[in-house]
């Protein structure tokens, strides 16, 4: 399986870059909060400090892609609702094949667009790089997960926003979860391992729940093995499974349409409300950047399918 188009055609050997040694930033008027109070369960060695890179020719919709790499350091930034609060919230988690964190195309450019629809964004930068699971020997790192500390990182930021609900004008029953490629693996195993208990508890944050009331998956990675039909078995899904919407095209040549379909078979296997779209042409990692693709409007069918299951209100397009 391909590791996120190659994290980006891995950015400096695509095109030139501009790029910057330092610790990726929130826009003005936002702060970063660390999601641990002192040294991150399962901590592990980083190749380097963290670093934010901007490519200059590998263009996704004609813009380049910030990408954050080394995290070791996993933080979350709180944008607030725009408008009529709906009391949702979401927890934005960038793709980027568990080697580097695509931090606008699929982190703050999502933020932008939830906001506006009165929802609440968490967006998690989570620690990368990490080791994804191996097919070939069916190795599962401590026998839990493609990336323990990602995961890890993805309950503990659960579990602050719902301790943190009453003060960031949230409702603690619609707290879901977003993410793309990577990320919607991640969305996945959150959606379904919300019982196992992956690290010591270490503080009263650790007390809530990290199952989230629903979940968006968008081109999601590593639930199944290119062209095979088997599903990842890091993900027990089971009637508890929140609601989920998923969304892929056929032609993603980096995950594959069958990571959708065989996800989509067990939840419906499970009785869990799912909602699919397929579309013939969009590829993989485009975030909501528009293109002559019909893919590219998904954010409206996520509106809509939100609004269904009585999350937001009615939405009129």
């Amino acid at each position: 399986m391909k590791l996120w188009a190659i994290a980006l055609c891995l950015l400096a050997v695509c095109g030139s870059v501009s790029a910057e040694t330092m610790v990726w930033q929130p826009a003005a008027g936002h702060t970063q909060i660390p999601i641990w109070p002192g040294t991150p369960p399962d901590a592990q060695p980083m190749p380097g400090p963290e670093d934010v890179t901007t490519g200059s020719k590998s263009l996704i919709a004609g813009k380049p892609v910030v990408v954050v790499k080394n995290v070791s350091q996993p933080t979350l930034t709180v944008y607030a609702a725009n408008g009529k609060n709906t009391g949702a919230a979401v927890v934005v988690i960038p793709g980027g094949g568990f080697q580097i964190l695509a931090m606008d195309l699929e982190g703050t450019e999502v933020c932008d667009w939830l906001t506006s629809r009165g929802i609440t964004c968490v967006l998690l930068k989570y620690r990368v790089p990490s080791k994804p699971y191996d097919w070939k020997c069916n190795c599962r790192p401590h026998n839990l997960s493609t990336s323990v500390p990602s995961l890890e990182d993805t309950q503990r930021t659960v579990r602050l926003v719902r301790l943190h609900a009453a003060e960031w004008h949230i409702d603690p029953h619609k707290i879901g979860v977003l993410g793309f490629s990577a990320g919607g693996y991640l969305v996945a195993e959150a959606s379904t391992n919300f019982k196992r208990r992956l690290y010591a508890p270490v503080d009263s944050a650790d007390k809530e729940s990290s199952r989230p009331d629903f979940a968006v998956a968008i081109y999601p990675g590593h639930l199944s093995p290119m062209d095979h039909d088997a599903m990842n078995p890091n993900v027990p899904v089971s009637a508890e499974t929140p609601p989920t919407f998923l969304l892929q095209a056929e032609d993603d040549d980096v995950d594959g349409v069958n990571q959708s379909l065989v996800y989509y078979t067990a939840l419906k296997n499970a009785d869990v409300p799912a909602e699919m779209h397929l579309y013939a042409h969009g590829g993989h990692a485009f975030g909501l950047r528009p293109t002559s693709n019909p893919i590219t409007r998904w954010p409206a069918l996520v509106e809509q399918w939100m609004s269904t299951i009585g999350l937001i209100p009615a939405v009129d397009r």
